[in-house]
């Protein structure tokens, strides 16, 4: 049975006398422990139907089930909150500027997961060590910290109350390209450590191919093209999905067969953020 599944899900938004279909009756899967990259353009919808998984908007109709159990159109509370996180694109937006590192993480442990300070201030030290940042960061605040901690501190945070799937929305696109590899290859790690689920939300089909089991690619509201990693890198069978390969300079012939086949080596994460 699939962890996550979507049919149907379509979202319209409307402005004045204009309305736009964001998303166009997608249907989609996600097994536990794997991760499904949405790819496409920006105003393809990818964002929105990642919005709609996190519970932070409302699909107009379909429906979404999560471990077999629809979760309709509204916002998740409880146990659902929990299971279902999300990571943005821009750390230092989603991070409170007031709080430090370890109020971050407390935040969530506290208030999702019901522990106590003790046993959260306990966490928070294993939470760091997971991401790979250095205990002594407990106390900066975002400010004080590179894009790339930034980020380690808010995948930290999602993962604090161990949930089952976590939407990541082009979580590595303001960062530079060699701690992008890095976030990559940790996000990697994460999974096989946690059998956490992504759905993986990315405008660049090469960040797709490096951690993708599964690829969607959405254009206009709608999924075009569905298959897994190797299927849609080797053998695109739209022309929109070849236009994005295209698009990528360092995608080379090669190199497209070695990330199908599987995600290529990064260097592995260091306790020092680049």
């Amino acid at each position: 049975m699939a962890l996550l599944e979507a049919e149907g899900l379509r979202k319209e938004f409307t402005t004045g006398r204009h309305t736009v279909v964001a998303l166009d009756g997608i249907d989609l899967s996600l097994e536990a422990g794997r991760t499904l990259a949405i790819v496409g353009e920006s105003g393809s919808g990818k964002s929105t139907f990642g919005s709609i998984v996190a519970g932070l908007q409302r699909a107009d109709a379909g429906e979404l089930r999560f471990d077999g159990r629809s979760i309709g159109h509204g916002r998740y509370r409880g146990a659902l909150r929990r299971g279902i996180q999300m990571v943005f694109q821009s750390p230092l937006q989603s991070l409170d500027p007031t709080f430090t590192v370890e109020g971050t993480l407390a935040e969530p442990l506290r208030l999702l997961a019901g522990m106590s300070r003790a046993a959260a201030n306990a966490r928070i030290d294993e939470l760091l060590d997971l991401v790979h940042l250095p205990r002594e960061l407990r106390r900066r605040r975002p400010g004080e910290l590179s894009g790339g901690q930034q980020q380690r501190v808010a995948i930290a945070r999602a993962l604090a109350p161990a949930p089952r799937l976590v939407v990541l929305d082009e979580p590595t696109s303001g960062l530079d390209q060699s701690v992008r590899g890095r976030i990559v290859s940790l996000l990697r790690e994460l999974q096989s450590e946690t059998g956490v689920a992504y759905v993986f939300i990315t405008h660049d089909i090469d960040v797709a191919g490096a951690i993708a089991h599964d690829v969607a690619v959405m254009q206009r509201g709608r999924v075009v093209e569905l298959g897994p990693r190797a299927s849609v890198l080797e053998s695109p069978t739209e022309p929109y999905t070849r236009a994005l390969l295209d698009a990528v300079p360092t995608m080379d012939p090669g190199r497209r067969r070695r990330r199908a086949a599987a995600p290529e080596a990064e260097a592995s994460p260091t306790r020092e953020e680049m």
